[in-house]
C-alpha cells in the first residue's frame, strides 16, 4: 500500500495521550509491545542502543550524540519524537556516505504496513488484547527500520516516562537522563521524585547512567535506584563550560586527551547541559565499548548537529526576525524566557509572542513566565484533540495583562504578529510542538528567501 494510505491510516488512531469524555484511558504495557517485537523477530535485538529519558533536552541530547556517531563513521539511527511536519521525521538514518536522511516514503508505507497486520494477526488471535497505540507501532517500526539498515548504534528518545515507554524494550548499553521536572503528571506522577523513578525505569542491573546533578529530589531518586540495580555512574559535569560562558559564544573543553571547540548551531544556556551529556555519552561509547569515536568526530559531530525548531531564527529580507522554540512546559517557557533576555535588542523594538498549548499543561504557569517578556501576544489555534481552547488561552492572557489578539488560524496569526513587531522587531513562536510545526512549515513555504540561521544575538 502507498505512503498516503499509511499516514492517513496511521492519523486515523486515536493518540495514545487523549481519551474522549466518557472513555477510559489507555493502559500501556512493555509487555505487550514486547509480544509485537517478538513476532516481528525481536529486531530491536539486533543492534547496540543508546536510550534517553528526561523531560527536557532529551531530544537534543540524542541529535547530537547521533550527530557526533555519524561523524565517527558508524551508521547511526535515531528516533525522536514529536515531529514538526512529516512523521518521518522521528526515523532517521546517518552515515557519512548517507548523510542524515529520514525514513524514504517506501520504506516507511512497507514497514508500517508489515508491522500493523503482524499487531493485527496477533489480536485476532488472542495473543493481544488490543492493537498497539500509535506511539508503540511507530516505535517496533523504527526498530524493524534499524535493524534492516544494519546500524551499529540506535539513539533513542523515550516517549513519555521510561519504565513503560515502548522504547524502553531495548538494552541500552548506556542509559542517559536528562533534566527532570514536572510534565506529564496525570502519567508519571505529580512530585519530581515519582517522575524521576518513571525515567530511571530505563537503568539496567550492572548497566551504565550519564546524567548531571539537577534537582535534589530527582537527584535522591536517580541515585536509589541506581544503587538498587548497581548502576555505575557517568557525570558529564568534566564537559560543561566554566561559569559566566555566553550562551552563544564556542567554548572549549578536554574530551579523550584533547581540547576541542564546542560550537554547536543549538543556542541558550540550557543547551550547555544537554551538550556535555552528549560528549559524556559519546567518550563513554569509545573508552568501554570500543567505538571509534575521537575527540575530532566528537568536535565535528556538536558542529553539524541538526535539530530544528529549537531557538531557530528564520529571517527574510523584509522582516522582522522571527524565532521558534518548542518551549511546551514551565522548564521549557524559563529557559525560552533566559535565551531571550541574553539576546534582547536595545533599541526596544516590538517584541511579539505567537503562543498555543495543550490542554494537558499547564496554561497559567507558563502565560506567566512568557507573557510578561513581550509587548504583544498572538493566541492561536493548533490541530490536535488535546489543544488549549482559544477562549480559555485569552482567559490566562487576560490575567496577565498584556495586550492579546486571537487569530483564527496559524497563518493569520504570523500576519497579525509581523503587523505589531514592524520590520525591526521580532516574533517569537512557542508553547506546542504542533504550532512550531504548521508556523515553520508556512514561513518556509511562503516566505520571501527565508534563511535558517541560529540564535545568536
Amino acid at each position: 500500500m502507498s505512503y498516503e494510505a499509511a499516514i492517513v491510516h496511521l492519523s486515523a488512531l486515536i493518540p495514545e495521550l487523549f481519551s474522549a469524555p466518557g472513555q477510559p484511558r489507555r493502559k500501556f504495557s512493555l509487555a505487550e509491545i514486547g509480544i509485537l517485537a517478538e513476532a516481528l523477530g525481536n529486531p530491536q535485538r539486533r543492534f547496540p542502543s543508546v536510550l534517553i529519558a528526561g523531560t527536557n533536552g532529551k531530544g537534543s541530547t540524542a541529535s547530537t550524540l547521533a550527530s557526533i556517531a555519524r561523524e565517527s563513521g558508524l551508521r547511526v539511527g535515531l528516533y525522536t519524537s514529536p515531529h514538526l511536519d512529516r512523521v518521518n521525521e522521528r526515523i532517521r538514518l546517518g552515515s557519512l556516505d548517507l548523510g542524515d536522511r529520514e525514513i524514504p516514503d517506501e520504506t516507511f508505507a512497507k514497514l508500517y504496513f508489515h508491522v500493523y497486520d503482524t499487531a493485527q494477526r496477533l489480536v485476532r488471535d488472542g495473543v493481544l488484547p488490543a492493537l498497539p497505540s500509535y506511539f508503540e507501532l511507530l516505535t517496533a517500526l523504527a526498530f524493524t527500520y534499524f535493524a534492516e539498515s544494519k546500524v551499529d548504534l540506535a539513539v533513542l528518545e523515550v516517549g513519555m516516562g521510561g519504565r513503560l515507554d515502548a522504547t524502553n524494550l531495548v538494552d541500552p548499553i548506556v542509559s542517559v537522563i536528562t533534566d527532570i521536572s514536572l510534565d506529564h503528571q496525570e502519567w508519571l506522577g505529580d512530585t519530581i521524585d515519582l517522575i524521576a523513578r518513571e525515567k530511571a525505569g530505563i537503568l539496567r542491573r550492572d548497566g551504565t547512567l550519564v546524567t548531571l546533578p539537577q534537582h535534589p529530589l530527582a537527584n535522591q531518586a536517580l541515585g536509589e535506584v541506581a544503587m538498587d540495580l548497581n548502576v555505575r555512574g557517568v557525570s558529564a559535569t568534566d564537559y560543561t563550560p566554566t561559569m559566566g560562558t555566553s550562551s552563544i559564544e564556542p567554548y572549549s573543553v578536554g574530551v579523550l586527551g584533547s581540547s576541542i571547540l564546542i560550537d554547536s548551531p543549538l543556542k541558550g544556556a540550557h543547551q550547555h547541559r544537554n551538550l556535555a551529556l552528549a560528549i559524556a555519552t559519546a567518550v563513554e561509547l569509545a573508552t568501554n565499548h570500543g567505538f571509534p569515536i575521537t575527540a575530532a568526530s566528537i568536535e565535528r559531530g556538536i558542529r553539524t548537529t541538526r535539530w530544528p525548531g529549537r531557538l531557530e531564527r528564520i529571517t527574510s529580507p523584509d522582516g522582522p526576525e522571527i524565532l521558534i522554540d518548542v518551549a511546551h512546559n514551565p522548564a521549557g517557557a524559563w529557559a525560552l524566557r533566559a535565551a531571550l533576555s541574553a539576546s534582547q535588542s536595545a533599541s526596544n523594538a516590538p517584541q511579539v509572542l505567537i503562543f498555543a498549548c495543550l490542554r494537558d499543561k499547564p496554561l497559567r504557569e507558563m502565560t506567566q513566565i512568557l507573557f510578561p517578556v513581550f509587548d504583544h501576544v498572538v493566541l492561536a489555534p493548533i490541530h490536535s484533540p488535546r489543544a488549549t481552547e482559544v477562549a480559555d488561552l485569552a482567559a490566562a492572557a487576560e490575567a496577565t495583562g498584556v495586550p492579546y489578539t486571537a487569530a483564527a488560524t496559524v497563518a493569520e496569526a504570523l500576519e497579525i504578529a509581523r503587523n505589531h513587531a514592524t520590520p525591526q522587531g521580532r516574533v517569537v513562536i512557542s508553547g506546542s510542538v504542533y504550532l512550531v510545526g504548521e508556523a515553520r512549515t508556512l514561513l518556509m513555504t511562503h516566505s520571501a528567501e527565508p534563511t535558517l540561521q541560529e540564535a545568536q544575538s
